[in-house]
């Protein structure tokens, strides 16, 4: 561990200086734990279409070192089973598992605002580096860590023992929690979820806090931290803007065959209020999927070039299709559902309002139910029933 000492001290002054770690005890384990360690086999580097795979053995040590403190996101997975020591040259695929930016590692940790006795519980085990940098501070038998994918578990278990944190390291479905080392005084999942599983505030002690991405597309999606109450709710804020891999779950399969097929049959047509290119942007995203939380958006071209946007509902059995004349726009819509109507009423209602930053969201957690609001905003506002 001796050789990446100074790439550590480096990387958690520059974390400091960034304003991101601030606490002491932190900073100790950012500067105690070998990032390299938990990259094993490999990375893989984006080159835009294709992943560039890197392995330790295949890189010189200093580069290798370089690599694994650059402060960036790594990929170290692939359509879910491939690793970089697998490919010998560049490939094509969808990351399915990675170690996070120690960024934003940092500051969802630091977020946890974490004492020396908690008890903690990890959704996501990933490559198992935040699990360590928890584990330095609360003790390997206060971290539980679960991970849905058995190989990647097995990887980062590994790597722990390899630095000398046992912990409980579980593979299952995170979504289920883990009941049996129940209760937590944190829960932090480092995936993100349509919404937060109301089985992760059954087994948090009432004052303690769940941190979790909410959102079902790569963009537009919030950190939510809540802290549960003493009558079973939890209740908190967006506190911005977050992005990780959906929970496997949860993921949504891409919609295969004929887009055109899909939307041969509208039950409407009309000229668009707000341009389908708004929910392009982070905020407009984050309110479009609570106005429509089970949509699919869709970007696309015709063989001449113009722009096409569609949303479907798979759930709902519902599509929107715009249509680009100019800078105008024509929506159809299908199905039982108008989905644009509903994301459009919410647009509409947040430009009115004087587009409030995601900050301004708050939400609270139920048994049935989950709402979403932002105060003083009436239209502004929106209930997710459990079925």
């Amino acid at each position: 561990m001796t050789e990446s000492a100074s790439e550590r001290r480096r990387m958690a002054a520059l974390l400091t200086s960034k304003g991101v770690l601030k606490s002491p005890w932190l900073r100790g384990a950012v500067e105690t734990v070998p990032r390299e360690h938990f990259l094993h086999p490999g990375v893989f580097l984006d080159e835009g279409r294709t992943w560039r795979p890197v392995t330790a053995l295949g890189t010189g040590p200093d580069k290798w070192l370089k690599i694994a403190y650059s402060v960036d996101t790594l990929t170290t997975q692939l359509d879910g089973r491939l690793t970089a020591d697998q490919a010998g040259e560049p490939v094509a695929g969808v990351p399915t598992s990675s170690s996070t930016d120690p960024t934003t590692v940092v500051g969802m940790i630091e977020a946890l605002d974490l004492g020396a006795e908690h008890r903690v519980l990890e959704i996501g085990t990933g490559t198992g580096y935040s699990t360590a940098l928890m584990c330095h501070y609360l003790g390997e038998d206060n971290v539980t860590t679960v991970e849905v994918d058995p190989q990647v578990a097995a990887r980062a278990d590994a790597a722990l023992e390899s630095v000398g944190y046992s912990t409980w390291t579980v593979t299952g479905d995170g979504l289920l929690g883990h009941p049996h080392r129940a209760p937590y005084d944190r829960v932090i999942a480092t995936c993100a979820v349509r919404r937060i599983p109301y089985t992760w505030v059954r087994q948090t002690r009432p004052g303690g806090i769940l941190l979790s991405t909410v959102g079902s597309w790569p963009w537009g999606s919030g950190l939510a931290r809540v802290t549960v109450g003493n009558d079973g709710t939890a209740e908190g804020a967006i506190t911005g803007r977050s992005s990780f891999m959906q929970a496997r779950a949860q993921a949504v399969t891409p919609l295969a065959g004929d887009l055109c097929a899909r939307t041969a049959y509208a039950d409407s047509e009309r000229t668009t209020r707000v341009s389908p290119l708004a929910p392009e942007e982070w905020m407009p995203a984050f309110l479009a999927q609570l106005a429509a939380p089970s949509a699919q958006f869709v970007r696309a071209a015709r063989d001449d070039g113009a722009q096409l946007r569609y949303l479907f509902d798979p759930e709902r059995e519902s599509f929107a299709e715009f249509l680009a004349d100019g800078e105008t726009w024509t929506v159809r819509q299908g199905g039982p559902v108008a989905l644009w109507d509903e994301i459009e009423r919410a647009l509409i209602a947040w430009q009115d309002e004087g587009s409030p930053a995601i900050e301004t969201v708050r939400l609270r957690v139920t048994n049935r139910s989950h709402l979403y609001w932002i105060d003083g905003s009436p239209l502004l506002r929106w209930e997710h029933r459990l079925t």
